[in-house]
């Protein structure tokens, strides 16, 4: 039996592959690729490569530089690669969690990698076990890996067996692999939830949660999956077809929020534009009365400039940044956030003193850190502090792949915003609001994922999950069985 903190506890990651139809090493254009991705995952690192013979696999836990010698790469080189990297949750497991996956099929060795969630991880992981599937790992990739498997044992055509698998797996998944036949295999669920673009020069073509990581090696972007699509690639060209008819675009809101980087474009979409836009509403939405504007780096800087230039308030970096500590949501324990922003954060004291200060934030998820931010200010003599945040409240968990757990972790989802201003002692606080989020991304409001906004979840087992925690109170107190959601 799964608890929920099994099916929520998943990570936010990022994927990338490569095939070469000129035969050129792809491993070093991985590796880069992962450089450039390590935003989106600090706990492990791993790629896989096929080099015509067979598929050599190397990953483990630490940053790409950490993970990848050398020697580790002279040993993967090839045509044809999957990599990925992943970021610590409270539930994130060992080695043995890192992704690629490899496995055996009738289509010959595959080695898999995604970035997302299975929200009904539970119910699939059971079946499979019943018809003798015995797992390795906790990760949800080696799930999908398993059902894929699975549907190739059943008929060899690779796209019957994704469309089995779209029937059965609820939730977000934007998947690569690579197999002994030659084949590159890329598809995205059907409601689009997490990002893949992908892009080609004279030498490959690369698949990638990020453009950064085209951008990196040169490769030119030429669009996004989309969602239900699958591709297989070969070096004579590519095969693509919609695996499922019941689509819909229900892209994540907070990869313009907060995951993904500012030079990044996602279905279209420059992130850095985005989060300007955000700050430019949130200025003329809730201004304040202040001598300067002051970012929390990195990820606020967009939305602080915008605000500054819609506000005609002047920018200022009072906050100076230790390049070399992590991102503070993505830490595994609240000890470690708090202990990061004492060493990540230091205040520029000449700048804010006997100022009145406008705090631009990303966003206010769990409510830790923003208290220490506002006292850094204060106690380096800045005279008032209006917190603004270029997000609305985030009020409910989510179940596909970014780690917003429990109800009960989600300082919006119980407390006002009062009471929220006051626990971290801003003079004043206002949120972006839901309307002006969508209005800066620049999309249809039903073509974006706000579950963790609005607690209204594209898919089924998503709503049936917040459901399930609401009635039941503490996540770790909830058991869920099959035959309560099927």
């Amino acid at each position: 039996m799964k608890e929920i903190s099994d099916y929520t506890l998943r990570e936010e990651c990022g994927v990338v592959a490569a095939i070469s139809p000129t035969g050129k090493d792809v491993s070093q254009a991985l590796y880069r690729a992962l450089i450039a991705l390590q935003h989106r995952g600090q706990d492990s690192a791993g790629m896989a490569v096929f080099n015509n013979k067979k598929i050599t696999l190397h990953r483990d836990l630490g940053l790409v530089a950490d993970v990848f010698s050398k020697k580790d790469l002279e040993n993967l080189q090839g045509p044809l690669g999957v990599a990925h990297v992943r970021y610590p949750t409270i539930g994130a497991g060992g080695p043995q969690d890192a992704q690629p996956f490899l496995q055996k099929s009738k289509i010959g060795d595959i080695a898999l990698a995604h970035n997302g969630n299975i929200a009904n991880y539970g119910n699939v992981r059971e079946r499979l076990e019943k018809l003798g599937h015995k797992f390795s790992s906790t990760c949800d990739a080696d799930l999908i890996l398993a059902q894929f498997v699975q549907g190739l044992e059943e008929n060899q055509d690779v796209f019957n067996s994704i469309s089995k698998l779209m029937d059965s797996l609820d939730g977000s998944y934007s998947v690569c692999a690579i197999t002994t036949n030659n084949d590159l295999i890329v598809f995205r669920d059907p409601n689009a939830i997490r990002p893949l673009c992908w892009g080609k020069n004279g030498d490959m073509l690369m698949f990638a949660s990020e453009s950064v990581a085209l951008d990196i090696n040169g490769i030119s972007l030429e669009g996004d999956i989309a969602p239900g699509e699958a591709l297989i690639v070969t070096r004579m060209g590519i095969a693509k077809k919609q695996a499922v008819k019941k689509i819909s675009k229900r892209h994540c809101a907070f990869e313009y929020v907060y995951f993904s980087r500012p030079d990044s474009v996602q279905e279209g979409r420059t992130i850095y534009e985005v989060r300007m836009m955000m700050g430019k509403l949130l200025a003329k939405a809730s201004p304040a009365k202040a001598d300067i504007v002051v970012p929390v780096p990195d990820t606020s800087r967009p939305a602080a400039l915008g605000f500054s230039e819609e506000s005609g308030i002047e920018l200022v970096e009072g906050l100076m940044k230790n390049r070399y500590i992590g991102r503070t949501f993505i830490m595994p324990s609240q000890k470690e956030r708090l202990e990061a922003v004492r060493l990540k954060l230091n205040p520029l004291r000449h700048a804010i003193k006997g100022k009145k200060i406008v705090l631009i934030d990303d966003s206010i998820v769990r409510g830790t850190t923003a208290g220490p931010i506002v006292s850094l200010l204060k106690n380096a003599g800045a005279e008032e502090v209006h917190l603004r945040v270029a997000c609305p409240p985030v009020i409910s968990p989510c179940f596909y792949g970014v780690d917003l757990p429990t109800f009960d972790e989600l300082i919006a989802s119980k407390q006002s915003v009062e009471l929220i201003r006051q626990k971290c002692g801003a003079d004043s606080l206002a949120y972006l609001s839901i309307e002006d989020l969508v209005k800066a991304i620049g999309m249809a409001k039903k073509d974006l994922c706000l579950g963790c906004l609005n607690g209204q979840y594209p898919t089924a087992f998503g709503e049936k999950l917040a459901t399930l925690m609401k009635t039941k109170g503490k996540a770790d107190d909830v058991r869920i069985w099959e035959e309560k959601i099927i």
